[in-house]
């Protein structure tokens, strides 16, 4: 590689190992919110699934949950 590729390389790699290290900084930042909320009582499974909840579009989620409800009832869960 000439100097210049190689410096480009250097400065790639080097990015991805500092966004790594803010990622691991991030998550355990996240662990800590949920060692807290675990701590004055709050379910944690229930939260995450909360949040992931969150992230999914209303249509989505709709579709899901209708899903989920007809699978039940064929179960007779409900």
């Amino acid at each position: 590689m000439n100097g210049v590729a190689a410096a480009q390389l250097r400065s790639i790699v080097e990015r991805i190992e500092r966004l790594e290290e803010e990622k691991k900084a991030i998550a355990d930042d996240i662990k800590g919110v949920y060692g807290e909320a675990k701590a004055n009582g709050y379910d944690t499974k229930a939260l995450r699934r909360i949040v992931s909840l969150r992230k999914k579009d209303a249509g989505v989620l709709e579709e899901e949950e209708a899903i989920l409800e007809l699978y039940k009832n064929a179960l007779g869960m409900v």
